[in-house]
């Protein structure tokens, strides 16, 4: 009877510590979303990953850095299978200096490679009426934007990294 309240209480106290665990790294994920850089690579060390920050991976990509508001709140990059997945803290807009603007949801996921993102998920522009962007190219000093129709931007005007406008939906 012993060994059997043994065996029952170790398996108990080990889900509780599991549980207890699996809190306090949910803790630490979200608490690495919601604070400044240098806190955050603390976090990221703590995690035991590095994460550069959006911007220095979109210029490795060949992409400009405005294409994301300056107040994303984190990303997830995938290496194997390339897929980005970028939060924001809320539904918002992001106006350019050549009148475009794109409206993004709360998570905005696309497959990035070499001067290109694809299928993506989550990135609104306008062209009379809110239009789903699927893929976004980049060539020289100009980006594609495919969305419904192809449409070309001038490159310039989103590499300044520039805040979202909170919206009330997607």
């Amino acid at each position: 009877m012993d060994t059997i309240f043994r065996k029952v209480g170790s398996y108990w106290m080990g889900q509780k510590a599991n549980k207890e665990l699996s809190s306090v790294s949910k803790d630490i994920n979200s608490l690495g979303t919601s604070i400044d850089g240098g806190t955050k690579w603390i976090v990221g060390k703590i995690k035991g990953s590095m994460q550069k920050p959006l911007e220095e991976l979109l210029k490795e990509h060949d992409l400009p850095v405005g294409i994301f508001p300056s107040d994303a709140t984190g990303y997830e990059f995938n290496e194997q299978t390339k897929l980005l997945t970028v939060n924001m803290s809320s539904i918002c807009e992001v106006s350019y200096k050549d009148s475009s603007v794109l409206r993004l949801d709360t998570v905005v996921t696309a497959y990035l490679e070499k001067g290109k993102l694809t299928d993506i998920d989550g990135m609104k522009t306008k062209v009379m009426i809110w239009i789903k962007v699927s893929s976004i190219t980049s060539e020289g000093s100009k980006l594609h934007f495919q969305a419904g129709m192809r449409k070309t931007r001038n490159r310039d005007a989103y590499e300044v990294l520039r805040p979202g406008v909170t919206v009330s939906k997607f």
